[in-house]
């Protein structure tokens, strides 16, 4: 594709993207101004019920899009069995913002509508935050180790928060989306944080495991999606607006979530050092599982 191409695809691309996020986020807003001024459990449903269909058009409008691209291939494995009346916990890496997108195009038909865990940072901002608060997003507040040590009475807000947040999920099937890295992927972090993996950074076990906490046996099973761009590594987003997006490649592994995943993992010291090597162990697998792809896509182009 030449320079210009991209350029023009780009500017398009940016713009129907604009639009169709106004188009699906302005009617969320304006519901969640009416879930805020009337706070009543069947005004709060219907809110819920609408803004879920909103988010729903929204993925379809991205998913028009992507379709725009004649040169993007989905080389995709595991979304047997999938269905939109089970709850799910869906743990992911993350390498790009292009991840939400592919999550949101690639399950809108599956399962039910992703909530995504989000930093209470992002409640405070206008109208995001209002937007995130409608669609019944999870927010998560954490505090470092160091500022716990200077206000010990903070200890297990973080957990308080994530519970409130997951209670509202009991009552409707749910996906509850979880980056455990915490961030994106780049070399820098991954050098920064001493990761012990080549293509993650370390998992970060305290939301997903919150999460399992409040909901108990209300999961039917844990997604870990393995998610890769062999051929756009660098810029997948960027390669995604202007159509220089050429193959997604989306690994779904449906697991059980036994009795050994539930747990106090906050006073339990036990339960969450099981936990956190439950969690290992499976990102030490995705690790590989993304190295074998480099290496299949890398051999692909010789």
């Amino acid at each position: 594709m030449s320079r210009i191409l991209a350029a023009i695809t780009l500017v398009l691309s940016i713009a129907l993207t604009v639009l169709v996020t106004l188009c699906c986020s302005v009617p969320i807003i304006l519901a969640g101004i009416i879930k805020l001024v009337l706070p009543f459990p069947p005004v709060w449903r219907s809110v819920s019920a609408f803004c879920n269909f909103m988010m729903y058009c929204w993925c379809e409008g991205l998913a028009i899009l992507l379709h725009l691209n004649p040169h993007l291939k989905w080389d995709v494995e595991g979304l047997e069995g999938l269905n939109k009346k089970n709850w799910y916990l869906l743990i992911c890496n993350h390498h790009s913002w292009a991840d939400i997108v592919v999550l949101c195009v690639l399950f809108r038909k599956h399962i039910p509508m992703n909530k995504y865990f989000l930093k209470q940072q992002l409640a405070w901002i206008p109208f995001i935050g209002l937007a995130c608060w409608a669609l019944d997003m999870p927010f998560m507040r954490r505090y470092s180790r160091s500022y716990l040590l200077r206000h010990p009475e903070r200890r297990g807000k973080d957990v308080e928060t994530t519970r409130r947040s997951c209670e509202k999920f009991r009552h409707h099937p749910t996906t509850i989306v979880n980056f455990v890295e915490g961030s994106r992927f780049t070399e820098e972090k991954r050098r920064q944080q001493h990761s012990p993996y080549k293509r993650l950074l370390p998992p970060k076990a305290a939301g997903i495991a919150m999460a399992l906490n409040v909901l108990g046996k209300q999961f039917d099973k844990l997604l870990n999606v393995t998610l890769s761009y062999p051929e756009n590594n660098e810029k997948p987003f960027y390669d995604m607006l202007s159509g220089k997006l050429t193959r997604i490649v989306v690994r779904i592994n449906l697991l059980p979530i036994d009795e050994t995943l539930h747990g106090d993992y906050v006073n339990d010291k036990n339960f969450k050092r099981g936990f956190q090597r439950w969690l290992n162990n499976l990102w030490s697998e995705k690790d590989a599982m993304l190295e074998r792809m480099a290496e299949s896509n890398k051999n692909a182009g010789e």
